[in-house]
């Protein structure tokens, strides 16, 4: 006779509580974009709608030509709206602009138009011109292969550095390994600035202020958070690959770059995507070690920007958002690998 068995139900999530997180999710993510869209919003405006009350998202505005006036329609064709009273609109016909340079011209080209017959409009006036004089009024492109050259050196020291040491953590026996490795993520909680001046000192000393040195050289020595999540990923890949390899006579570097490191894409990804991000944007380190002006990143050209052309609010979001599109391209390419170290690396511990 066959015994029953019993299998639990599978409990299932109230529709209410599944609505209720992702409105949170929702609200949440609305929040973290909202910044980033009001700077793209900012770039695309004239000087007049930055500071427009009630602030629009879009930069969509009742304007037209060099005359910041109402665009509206009448009789067929458009033009700009003068002023306007409870019976008539006084108008002038966007034929009739183009020869036009000051407005007191506009008076004797006005046309009375009954009210009922004019519709405003409102037209998309994108400022894609704010970018070409944001990016020519400071080398933009010196200080972008300035940034490129240091970030990428650092993604590869970073990789090479923390990769070693983890797999020793997570793949080799050895007496005091769990001990060590706690004393390595205690080193997590030493604020950077608290190191900042005795590495000054010591750059200092090899003659290595004004130089890419200081930024790049300290990352070729890992550090403990990358290293983490490098031996988090290894110990979710099985033994019996590396002791295969032994078996065959492998050292175990050649196994940690021949048979773990292709296995190990999700997390060189997400090592390699949060390191360019820190470089990209880092303002602190190259304000310290940078002299020189020609040796500038992108961080300090937007601060000198900002210097020399503070009240270009428009131009200054367009340099900003030139800036930050590298590093959201780069994570929309390599999203899927980014997430799944970030969800594979706490499998084990």
């Amino acid at each position: 006779m066959m015994r029953r068995i019993s299998v639990p139900a599978v409990e299932r999530r109230d529709p209410f509580s599944k609505i209720l997180v992702r409105t949170l999710l929702l609200s949440g993510g609305l929040i973290y974009l909202a910044p980033f869209a009001w700077m793209v919003a900012t770039s695309l405006k004239t000087e007049s709608a930055v500071f427009r009350f009630p602030p629009e998202w879009l930069p969509r505005v009742a304007v037209t030509g060099a005359f910041e006036k109402p665009v509206v329609e009448f009789n067929g064709q458009r033009g700009i709206e003068l002023t306007r009273t409870d019976q008539w609109v006084y108008a002038v016909p966007e034929t009739a602009l183009e020869n036009v340079l000051d407005e007191k011209e506009l008076e004797s080209l006005t046309e009375a138009v009954p009210i009922e017959s004019v519709t405003q409009v409102r037209v998309l006036d994108a400022q894609w011109g704010n970018y070409l004089r944001a990016l020519t009024r400071f080398p933009f492109h010196r200080y972008a292969m300035n940034t490129l050259f240091i970030s990428v050196l650092v993604v590869i020291g970073t990789i090479l550095s923390c990769c070693v040491p983890a797999y020793g953590f997570s793949r080799l026996q050895w007496r005091g390994r769990d001990a060590m490795f706690v004393f390595v993520l205690a080193t997590l909680m030493i604020p950077g600035s608290v190191v900042l001046l005795p590495q000054f000192i010591l750059f200092r000393k090899l003659g290595w202020i004004g130089t890419f040195a200081p930024l790049i050289v300290p990352h070729f020595f890992g550090n403990a958070f990358d290293i983490f999540l490098f031996r988090q990923f290894f110990m979710t890949i099985p033994r019996e690959l590396s002791d295969a390899g032994r078996v065959d006579g492998a050292s175990e570097l050649r196994i940690l770059f021949q048979m773990i490191m292709p296995l190990s894409k999700p997390v060189i990804a997400t090592v390699a995507l949060m390191t360019f991000m820190y470089c990209w944007l880092d303002f602190l380190g190259p304000l310290v070690y940078i002299t020189d002006e020609r040796m500038y990143t992108l961080a300090l050209g937007l601060e000198q920007f900002l210097g020399r052309h503070g009240s270009d609010w428009s131009g200054l979001m367009s340099a900003a958002t030139a800036t930050v599109a590298p590093v959201i391209v780069l994570f929309l390419l390599i999203q899927r690998l980014f997430v799944q170290g970030i969800a594979l690396t706490g499998m084990k511990g």
